[in-house]
């Protein structure tokens, strides 16, 4: 996780730099708009890093869960970014439509933006294999604020293509305004996905499923209900009642429960488990939406 985030500030420096020679060249605003995006990505990678850092701090006495919650905070953070650098390129875009300007020197801006867009290719395929090894919400929202700059990218290519092949210089700024749209989009899924970190969301019902299908699995195990999760950067926090025989000894429904509980953390490596044994029969007086 943190070469990730390092890897992302680096190559988003090295495409300010890139893309920053090609504008003064071009003068092309679907260029500038990239340009913009980049240095937003820069920022946004940054504060990626400083979260990941501290999510990675094991629990202390002051944060006895851990600092998982700052990866959904850079999260928004990262959405924030995304949609104003998604503002400025709309505003660049409609000033060009209302004062055309031509494109200088395509092919220099072409072969920048073919150079940004394998560099950003490389860059999400090791973020995506990071995502998957850690469930990383912080890295899958950079991911996901990259992937975009791909489609920014090849956006790019074809406005200058176009100004240089059939003259049409238009094609920049409405091209450029179709990026700022994917941006946005891409910023909103960033966001909603932050958001619900933060309130505690459930994790997805086929977890919950499996989760419940492991807790049912042990023999002495009766029924469970009162199943809770939720996430907080790459950890899981899950707790669940089950029930067993009234008959057992306490020192077996301990057994029990350590067992259950080591058969849900292979499942869910980065998880907390938390087991209250219950009594088969006893009704217990909880919120209805605490009893599914």
């Amino acid at each position: 996780m943190r070469r990730a985030t390092n890897f992302a500030v680096a190559a988003a420096a090295l495409m300010i730099a890139a893309k920053l020679g090609a504008w003064l060249v071009t003068d092309s605003v679907s260029l500038l708009s990239s340009l913009a995006d980049s240095v937003m990505d820069v920022l946004a990678s940054l504060i990626n890093l400083f979260a990941v850092r501290q999510a990675l701090q094991p629990a202390d006495r002051e944060h006895r869960f851990g600092h998982g919650k700052a990866e959904p905070l850079a999260g928004l953070g990262q959405a924030v970014f995304i949609t104003a650098s998604a503002i400025f390129l709309i505003v660049e875009a409609v000033g060009r439509i209302i004062e055309p300007e031509p494109i200088e020197r395509a092919p220099v801006g072409i072969g920048v933006m073919v150079f940004a867009t394998l560099v950003t290719t490389a860059l999400v395929a090791y973020q995506r294999r990071v995502v998957r090894l850690t469930g990383s919400t912080a890295i899958k929202a950079d991911s996901l604020h990259y992937a975009s700059d791909i489609l920014t990218n090849i956006g790019v290519i074809a406005a200058l293509v176009l100004a240089m092949t059939v003259g049409w210089g238009l094609a920049d700024p409405i091209i450029a305004i179709a990026i700022a749209g994917v941006i946005i989009h891409a910023a909103v899924r960033v966001a909603w996905s932050a958001i619900e970190q933060l309130m505690d969301h459930e994790l997805p019902e086929a977890d919950r499923a499996r989760i419940r299908q492991i807790v049912l699995e042990h023999p002495e195990v009766l029924d469970c209900h009162d199943l809770r999760t939720r996430r907080a950067g790459i950890s899981s926090f899950i707790q669940v009642h089950v029930e067993m025989d009234r008959s057992l000894t306490l020192l077996r429904a301990h057994e029990i429960s350590d067992a259950v509980e080591d058969r849900i953390r292979e499942a869910f490596p980065h998880a907390e488990v938390f087991i209250h044994a219950d009594p088969e029969g006893i009704e217990e007086t909880m919120p209805s939406f605490a009893r599914r």
